[in-house]
């Protein structure tokens, strides 16, 4: 489930929240069965054009129906699992232990938790915040989204999420947070105006040259 990310404090640690839920392998398999559903749908098409053939070849409906069936709920086993898969290491949360001075953090994923690593391993969080303003005339809202970057000692975690929170609000409390380990937290702003759709000038450059050749 999206939500804004931001800080909450328990009892035992100051997790950053990024994306709500609870994580662990059967929660995730569970929670990618139902957009699975939609893979025989991407898969329709050459599951339609072995119907057709069977159509030509003079099959029967039914048998038709039947094979249709069949192959749909194959690409749905097999993706199922697939898209568990791919999804198993979506960032879900950072949680920093404990509470009130992090020496500890650790990466829970959808599929489940890493293991704890000292905090000083995190060197630094680097958020950007890009926000795409309309155009004058344009009637549909800004789009803003934040991309939160973690710079851990061997790898880097990367993760753009929509976001309508205040993000100088989120680096200020990470930097309190984090201030004392000595963990830099960086945030950077980059706004942009949506591009003006284009009038579409092969339509216009045909018109044109249909007119002059009638013209003649």
């Amino acid at each position: 489930m999206a939500t804004d990310p931001a800080l909450r404090q328990g009892p035992h640690s100051t997790d950053l929240v990024l994306r709500a839920g609870p994580a662990g392998p059967a929660w995730n398999a569970l929670t990618s069965a139902g957009p699975a559903l939609f893979i025989p749908l991407v898969l329709g098409g050459p599951t339609l054009l072995v119907a057709f053939w069977m159509v030509l070849a003079g099959a029967r409906a039914s048998t038709v129906f039947l094979v249709v069936g069949v192959i749909a709920g194959l690409e749905y086993l097999l993706g199922w699992p697939a898209l568990a898969f791919s999804r198993a290491r979506d960032m879900l949360r950072v949680e920093f232990a404990p509470a009130g001075a992090p020496a500890s953090l650790r990466l829970v994923r959808a599929a489940g938790a890493d293991d704890w690593l000292p905090v000083d391993t995190l060197r630094e969080v680097r958020l950007t915040h890009k926000v795409v303003e309309p155009y004058q005339g344009d009637h549909k809202p800004a789009v803003s989204t934040l991309t939160l970057e973690l710079v851990l000692r061997e790898v880097r975690e990367r993760l753009s999420l929509p976001f309508d929170g205040d993000p100088q609000r989120l680096a200020d409390a990470l930097n309190v947070l984090l201030g004392p380990a000595e963990v830099e937290v960086e945030l950077r702003t980059e706004r942009s105006t949506r591009d003006r759709p284009q009038a579409n000038s092969g339509w216009t450059s045909g018109g044109s040259a249909s007119a002059n050749s009638g013209g003649g």
